[in-house]
């Protein structure tokens, strides 16, 4: 179901775009950050994606098996998998690639960073977990609460390496959110130009099933390859939907 508050957020950015993104989204973050440098991702330019059938398999791309069914989008919109193995799903309207989400899986076996935060919070690795229990939730949430943290202190680190005084670095707060049937959270960042208007803005949502962790990223990043809208009003108009294509994954 979609939040009324992110329908009134899309809304009004829109209304009030390019000015929105100076004078509103900053207030909707956690953390501000004015760095003293940031360093400059090198310009890529995305390979032209396409969307797939929605009836026919698409080997190696996991959104075929991970998207749910019915899922809710605007007017005119589709969701589902891109063609190819990368593991992308499309968002078109007309035929048109509007923007991407990439999903990452990682073994935990093979990250010792996250099996310190899950120890941490009295979780063994290869432990069986039951998320029926609350108190496996709540020690679940509390190891990628910690795991977010460790990201967000290295990407303010990085983004203050570069161009001055020109980008304000904004940490988003941490949500709740289910992934699937497991216990997830919802984080990201947006960098603001000092003179207005937004550079980058970055929406995920992670989760982990007892071997693996799951991470689900968007962005509006005219830097980024993959995993992003090529235009930030598209993203303003989807980013309420974003939870309830999360929430609705076979996970």
């Amino acid at each position: 179901m979609l939040r009324v508050y992110h329908i009134f957020i899309a809304a009004l950015l829109l209304l009030l775009m390019p000015f929105g993104a100076k004078f509103i989204l900053p207030y909707f973050s956690g953390t501000k950050v004015e760095p003293k440098n940031q360093v400059a991702s090198t310009s890529k330019a995305s390979p032209p994606v396409k969307p797939g059938n929605p009836s026919t398999p698409i080997g190696g791309n996991v959104w075929q098996k991970v998207l749910g069914k019915n899922i809710v989008v605007p007017s005119g919109w589709q969701v589902v998998p891109c063609q190819g193995t990368e593991p992308l799903l499309c968002v078109s309207a007309k035929g048109e690639v509007l923007g991407t989400l990439e999903m990452s899986v990682s073994q935990v076996s093979q990250n010792p960073n996250f099996q310190k935060h899950l120890a941490d919070a009295g979780i063994s690795l290869g432990t069986k977990l039951d998320y029926k229990n609350s108190s496996n939730q709540n020690k679940v949430l509390a190891a990628l609460k910690a795991w977010s943290g460790d990201y967000y202190a290295a990407l303010s680190k990085d983004r203050q390496k570069g161009n001055g005084n020109k980008i304000i670095f904004s940490t988003h707060p941490l949500e709740n959110i289910s992934v699937g049937k497991l216990p997830g959270i919802r984080y990201g960042f947006t960098g603001i130009k000092a003179e207005g208007g937004l550079q980058e803005q970055y929406i995920s949502y992670a989760a982990f099933d007892g071997n693996a962790l799951y991470i689900i990223s968007t962005a509006f990043d005219p830097n980024a390859a993959k995993g992003k809208f090529e235009k930030l009003e598209n993203l303003v108009i989807f980013q309420p939907y974003l939870d309830a294509i999360a929430e609705n994954l076979n996970l």
